[in-house]
């Protein structure tokens, strides 16, 4: 069944599900209409959650950006993955070659490049404080949220796991007790159609409220085989999603909230397209085309993945502190198939290829997991020059994964096992009127076990670290709209174990745990009666024991390894300028320099691609040192900008436009430096304009994402050709929002 009848028909019945639903509720929320109020000349307040309690951003020493719910609906409009949020912080690079599943962040240079489902980042995704540790976890659609904050530097204190990078934070809309409806539906390009609806208000007033929202996220095929000369047989996907929540408060003291979020994905892999790529340099050939691909196998390049969770949070206030709960179980189910080598032939035709395979580069991955966290937390609550909190934190994941090379019988599944446990504090005194001294300390047990539970030989490993975290930052206000920060942090990545090899008759690799130190100094300040917001930062870390990922390589393995040392400095800035009442301009930009230091570390590197410096090349040109070379995906330069422009029309209306853009500077894709494996720039942008009626209450706008349609290479794959994979096509549509 083609994915244009299948989007078509779960369109029409999630459409008519919602609109039933939206129908029952917008009688009572219609009556809580408000007059329009005047535009407000000043920039608005930001609130951060960096550490686990409401505050204005302008007060916290932390380096952050902010995507509040306009932006996120830009950046998804056109049914983006969550690797749309690649440059929207400056800093912040996202990519993934599963497709919609399995992301890998990076934050200030550092992430990890493994696309093993078992992978371990330095970045963390927090959705409503629960950590979605494993990578196909992470990819949980972004709907229906209040903002998504992105934390740069180490977070190892405060937050669950593997944090020495940054966190990627998500906070939904929570129940309330006011009945509120929105709705809303976007067509495109390809036969692209985006669906988000949510509900809510009081059941019990004042006792217990609901929310339920979702989103569908659907696209026609529209690759064609050049291989098989079909067209548009490939690239169309089916994502649904939908959240769930209760709210009971039956006291001022008490609040419980359960939360189920689920999610249902028929999509495809990463498309991977052979010999684009030079050869000699990093601009795409002739061979290149975004509409075709010649594929031989892969089995159409399907994605199939279900992930549930269930979380409980509940808080009580004492007098003078809060006791919070947070319990949650996730699951993540399905499989990733593709053609990997992006060709056809031993030499991986279109055109000539130079490499050389001896099977056809058909696999898939698959996964089965289980993943239970509970932290409890108590944190004061006074308004004292003293705050503080203390808790705990237990984490589990089990999870199988399996690996089936089509030529190579049998399947071979392996098992993952991570038990960790934490303790962790924080204090923060105002010394005096102007000046603030915070620091934190956590205790974190992680242990790893794998063995092979079928399709090869036993090969059983363990690891496991004793890590303590900690920071100390001084906050200085000043004056009244201008503070300055100091912060030194230490946090760490616990040790990993990669087994995907075995599945290619080889042992399963180990990396040692490594460990962060950051230096940051930073400014905050208001300016022209809160017309201008300015903060910016300077950072300088180092990493012990770094954890790499080598790809490829003459053997084509995936293997974990850790370098002597790691290190990075960088710049910080963003800026907000509100130029009139309705002309609002954002920017931000970052400069980041990082550097692997191991003079004897070498890795294995492909067969055809040109080596930037040859005398760096060993073992026969099997291998190269990788000594003083950049962190893989970790872009010098990275920014993002801005602008949305209203004209007022009558008392409640406006006609606006918003335009957005990213910026990913010159970026190195792999351990090892080549002429081929590296992008000099990348930039994307997108623009909504539209009209806005009754106070926003409804909407009726034109979008574009990708406006200028660039082909941006977004990573490669080492085989023994010059295979990559590029950024989605540009999308035009429409959208209509109604919310009452």
């Amino acid at each position: 069944m083609s994915h244009r009848f299948t989007a078509f028909r779960a369109a029409w019945g999630a459409s008519t599900i919602l609109a039933a639903t939206i129908g029952l509720a917008a009688p009572a929320a219609a009556q809580d209409s408000n007059a329009a109020e005047e535009p407000d000349s000043q920039l608005s307040t930001i609130m951060v959650t960096a550490n686990r309690r409401s505050e204005n951003l302008q007060d916290v020493p932390v380096s952050a950006d902010i995507l509040d719910a306009e932006r996120v609906n830009a950046i998804f409009s056109a049914t983006a993955d969550i690797t749309a949020l690649a440059g929207t912080a400056p800093g912040l690079n996202v990519e993934s070659s599963n497709g919609r599943v399995a992301p890998r962040f990076y934050i200030r240079g550092l992430g990890n490049t493994d696309f093993d489902l078992a992978a371990s980042q330095p970045v963390s995704v927090l959705l409503d404080e629960v950590v979605l540790e494993n990578v196909t976890l992470k990819s949980f659609p972004i709907f229906d949220v209040e903002r998504v904050e992105v934390l740069r530097g180490p977070q190892g204190t405060l937050f669950g796991r593997n944090t020495p990078a940054g966190i990627v934070k998500i906070d939904t809309v929570k129940p309330g007790q006011d009945t509120s409806a929105a709705i809303s539906a976007s067509i495109g390009s390809f036969e692209t159609l985006g669906l988000n609806a949510a509900v809510g208000g009081a059941l019990v007033k004042d006792v217990l409220s609901f929310r339920v929202s979702g989103q569908l996220q659907t696209r026609g095929d529209w690759i064609s085989n050049g291989f098989t000369r079909q067209d548009n047989v490939l690239g169309g996907y089916n994502d649904l999603a939908l959240r769930g929540q209760l709210l009971l408060t039956p006291s001022d003291r008490l609040s419980v909230l359960a939360a189920v979020n689920y999610r249902d994905l028929d999509g495809s892999s990463t498309f991977f397209r052979a010999n684009i790529l030079g050869p000699g340099n990093n601009k795409l050939n002739r061979n290149y085309d975004r509409d075709t691909v010649f594929y031989d196998a892969g089995g159409g390049n399907v994605a199939q993945y279900e992930q549930l969770g269930a979380t409980l949070t509940a808080s009580y206030e004492f007098d003078g502190a809060t006791l919070t709960s947070i319990t949650s179980r996730w699951t993540s189910k399905g499989s990733s198939r593709g053609d990997i080598d992006g060709g056809f032939g031993a030499s991986f035709l279109p055109q000539m290829g130079p490499g050389f395979i001896p099977f056809p580069s058909d696999t898939q991955d698959s996964i089965d997991l289980a993943q239970t966290t509970q932290e409890v937390r108590l944190a004061s609550n006074g308004d004292g020059p003293l705050s503080w909190q203390i808790g705990g934190f237990y984490f589990d994941s089990d999870f199988d994964v399996t690996t089936v090379g089509f030529t190579f019988p049998p399947p071979v599944t392996v098992n993952h096992t991570n038990e960790a446990w934490a303790v962790f504090g924080q204090l923060s005194y105002q010394l005096t009127d102007t000046l603030r001294a915070t620091g934190g300390l956590r205790y974190t047990d992680d242990q790893k076990d794998f063995f092979v539970r079928s399709g090869a030989a036993p090969q059983p490993r363990s690891v496991g670290d004793k890590n303590v975290d900690w920071d100390i930052s001084l906050f200085a206000d000043l004056s009244e709209d201008a503070s300055v920060y100091a912060k030194v942090a230490n946090s760490f990545r616990g040790p990993t174990i990669q087994g995907r090899d075995v599945a290619f008759f080889s042992a399963p690799s180990v990396a040692q745990s490594e460990n962060i130190t950051s230096y940051e100094v930073g400014f905050k300040s208001e300016l022209a009666d809160r017309r201008v917001r300015l903060n910016g930062a300077a950072y300088y870390y180092t990493v012990s024991d770094p954890q790499f990922t080598a790809v490829g390589g003459a053997g084509n393995l995936v293997q974990l390894i850790n370098a002597n040392k790691g290190k990075a400095w960088g710049l910080e800035f963003d800026g907000a300028f509100k130029v009139t009442p309705n002309f609002l301009v954002t920017l931000g930009v970052a400069y980041n320099n990082t550097e692997i230091v191991d003079s004897n570390l070498a890795v294995g590197i492909c067969a055809q691609c040109t080596v930037t410096d040859p005398t760096r090349v060993i073992g026969g040109s099997t291998r190269a040192l990788i000594n003083g070379n950049p962190f893989p995906n970790a872009p010098e330069w990275s920014g993002d900008f801005t602008a949305r422009y209203s004209v007022p029309v009558g008392k409640s209306g406006e006609f606006f436009a918003f335009t957005d853009w990213v910026y990913l500077g010159q970026t190195n894709f792999l351990l090892y430096q080549s002429r081929e494996f590296n992008a000099r720039s990348r930039f994307e942008g997108g623009l909504k304009v539209g009209y806005a009626g009754n106070d926003g209450r409804w909407e009726l706008a034109a979008f574009a994402r990708n406006i200028t349609n660039e082909d941006n290479v977004l990573g490669v794959i080492d085989f023994n050709n010059n295979t990559a994979f590029v950024n989605e096509p540009r999308v035009i549509g429409a959208s209509f929002t109604a919310r009452y």
